[in-house]
């Protein structure tokens, strides 16, 4: 039997939006990213959540979710604000501790994590930093010498609380000097690294993009602006910048 366009058309229509509705039931279709982290794949802790993979998007929510430490527990730890407990999105520490002289974001949740549930991770990599309210609530857990160590040369002067409200609900401002250390953070801009050494074709290669055209662009905001992790990209432009030197 021949069937005419506007009858196939219609099949074709029906067959796409069925398959939808049966993959919606059996929860097979999602439409945005699940917050799922990745989980050890051998030894020990096989199956259960790696904090390697915590992303910067994760809320404290979903870093609970994943791990099983209460929000209130790790809004304590970075002093978020409480009306924010909940949908606060890690990426925005930084905002919080943007006058801190080493970073605290992403990473630090990672290693506050990994520390707080006795899961691995690497402390010979980069240098990660915590609060000193962080620290304290880690004291109170089982902690091997080795990691009772890294905490005590790891812990970063804290800024007030409500200092942090402030900042955190201003836009991050963009600097207006090149920072003299050369280190990658979230206040970072692209003029600064090519200013430290790095190519153009490097700083793109590290992107997997067009770096942005306004060069005074930070570091951090391209990341959130075009949806990539910024740890990553962050890790990789100071390995380039440490090139140079």
């Amino acid at each position: 039997m021949k069937l005419s366009s506007k009858i196939l058309g219609i099949i074709i229509i029906g067959l796409l939006f069925g398959g939808i509705v049966v993959s919606d039931q059996l929860g097979l279709w999602q439409t945005e990213s699940s917050k799922q982290a990745a989980v050890f794949s051998e030894g020990e802790f096989a199956g259960m959540a790696d904090p390697a993979d915590i992303r910067g998007s994760y809320t404290l929510d979903d870093v609970t979710k994943n791990f099983g430490i209460p929000a209130e527990i790790l809004a304590d730890a970075f002093n978020v604000p409480a009306e924010n407990v909940g949908s606060f999105a890690i990426k925005e520490l930084e905002n919080i501790y943007e006058s801190s002289s080493v970073e605290i974001g992403t990473a630090s949740v990672r290693l506050f994590v990994a520390l707080y549930n006795d899961l691995p991770y690497d402390l010979s990599g980069e240098e990660t930093f915590l609060p000193q309210e962080a620290v304290e609530i880690l004291k109170t857990r089982t902690l091997t010498n080795e990691r009772l160590d890294y905490l005590t040369s790891h812990t970063a002067a804290t800024t007030q609380p409500e200092i942090n409200a402030e900042v955190l609900a201003q836009p991050t401002s963009t600097p207006t000097a090149e920072s003299t250390d050369e280190t990658v953070k979230g206040k970072t801009t692209f003029a600064e690294i090519l200013g430290w050494g790095v190519s153009k074709d490097m700083i793109e290669q590290v992107l997997g993009a067009p770096m942005p055209g306004d060069a005074q662009m930070t570091i951090k905001d391209f990341a959130s602006a075009e949806e990539l992790d910024f740890e990553t990209i962050k890790t990789s432009l100071q390995t380039l910048v440490d090139q140079t030197k």
